[in-house]
């Protein structure tokens, strides 16, 4: 066999097994908050292969974080290997990172952007976030869940600063977070992970 059909060959190979991580890849969209905080739970997870900040949920094209957003949430972007982690799994580990009775925003920010919500991307992400809620609303029968579940819309990603914040900046980090009151209150109503 020459030459180039051997490179030819191996392309093809590497294209097949391409192909073959494109078809295991899924997306999960979520609203908590500040995105920073929700990057560094999902991004720390078995089977979640990237996770990015920005927004979603409005009309306006274009968002931007120090200019106008107005009508978009404060979200992730979730690509996960299904075979490896569950849309499922996803959800509880969204519903552990949230505080699913405020409808003013999350922990320390208020406003409309810093909402929670879970954007279904299908069917049968509706279909799952549905059964996840009735199980929070279950546990939790004396208080008034206010997390909705949107359909999925147009995902902008976020100035490139915003992106992996955390591992970025990790003192200012753990000061806004600390500061912000959101462990202490994840323990409170979900207990100690």
């Amino acid at each position: 066999m020459s030459a180039s059909r051997n490179f030819l060959k191996a392309l093809g190979l590497v294209a097949a097994l391409l192909g073959a991580q494109q078809a295991v890849a899924a997306t999960a969209v979520f609203a908590g908050g500040c995105f920073w905080c929700m990057e560094q739970a999902f991004q720390e997870l078995d089977g979640v292969n990237t996770v990015v900040s920005g927004f979603t949920g409005g009309t306006l094209e274009n968002p931007t974080y120090k200019g106008d957003h107005t009508g978009h949430y404060e979200a992730i972007e979730v690509d996960y290997d299904p075979e490896a982690i569950s849309y499922e799994d996803l959800l509880e580990t969204y519903w552990h990172n949230i505080d699913p009775f405020d409808d003013r925003g999350q922990f320390c920010d208020k406003g409309f952007s810093y909402r929670a919500a879970i954007f279904a991307l299908d069917e049968t992400q509706q279909e799952l976030a549905a059964s996840s809620l009735s199980k929070v609303q279950d546990r939790f029968p004396s208080e008034d869940v206010v997390t909705q579940i949107l359909p999925g819309s147009t995902f902008w990603p976020v100035e490139e600063y915003h992106q992996d914040y955390y591992l970025k900046n990790p003192l200012r980090y753990r000061y806004y977070k600390g500061r912000c009151g959101r462990a202490d209150r994840l323990e409170e109503i979900w207990g100690e992970k």
